[in-house]
């Protein structure tokens, strides 16, 4: 199953519960603030996380990572670049708040990485990078559930900024054109920030046609 829960300090932003419906196990996408908020929906739910997986490093996507890690214990993994922005308050965007965010315990996984719960090695996300947006920008797909979570690369009718640290179009719409729009037409894409759209649909817009040829 899917939950999607809307989280807000200084950005709304959608985080996602990504959950096995045998064991009740499951991964944490982009908890961008109120950790209580989270931790309620674990504890009411009766929730195991095992990780939390980050799309990219942008404070919004962040900022309630280091308190559910300390309550929860659990790893927390995104891609390999993503140091230059979890270590940097200037490139998290977080040192234009009042509260600068730097992680520490981070593992940072290579590129086509599979992860895979604990509790039942059928339920996975594969990752793939997706840079642009930001450098470490990646996103996290399970073919089998036709299920994508693509970050800030894809929106419903839109796609990323790229006028920030890392940030680079012509990358990033190669990059969707190369490991997005090339997965089934039927899969469900979900963003950090809009509602949720289909690879089909995104094909249709018309920024990404001299991407696709």
């Amino acid at each position: 199953m899917v939950i999607q829960t809307v989280v807000m300090q200084y950005i709304p932003t959608n985080s996602y519960f990504y959950i096995d419906d045998d064991t009740g196990h499951g991964f944490l996408i982009d908890p961008g603030a109120e950790a209580d908020k989270l931790l309620e929906i674990i504890n009411q739910r009766e929730f195991v996380i095992e990780r939390i997986l980050l799309t990219h490093g942008h404070f919004d996507h962040i900022g309630a990572v280091q308190e559910l890690q300390q309550k929860l214990k659990i790893p927390v993994n995104m891609q390999k670049n993503g140091c230059f922005y979890v270590e940097r308050p200037e490139w998290n965007l977080s040192a234009q708040t009042s509260q600068p965010i730097v992680l520490s315990d981070v593992e940072y996984l290579p590129d086509g990485s599979d992860i895979v719960l604990a509790a039942n090695p059928d339920f996975r996300l594969h990752m793939v990078p997706v840079p642009g947006h930001t450098s470490d920008g990646c996103i996290y797909y399970s073919l089998k559930d036709r299920v994508a979570f693509v970050g800030d690369s894809v929106f419903q009718g839109s796609y990323g900024r790229t006028d920030m640290p890392g940030g680079d179009e012509d990358t990033l719409l190669q990059s969707i054109a190369r490991e997005i729009l090339t997965l089934p037409d039927s899969m469900t894409l979900l963003s950090g920030h809009s509602e949720p759209t289909t690879v089909a649909a995104e094909k249709k817009m018309p920024w990404y046609a001299p991407y696709l040829l």
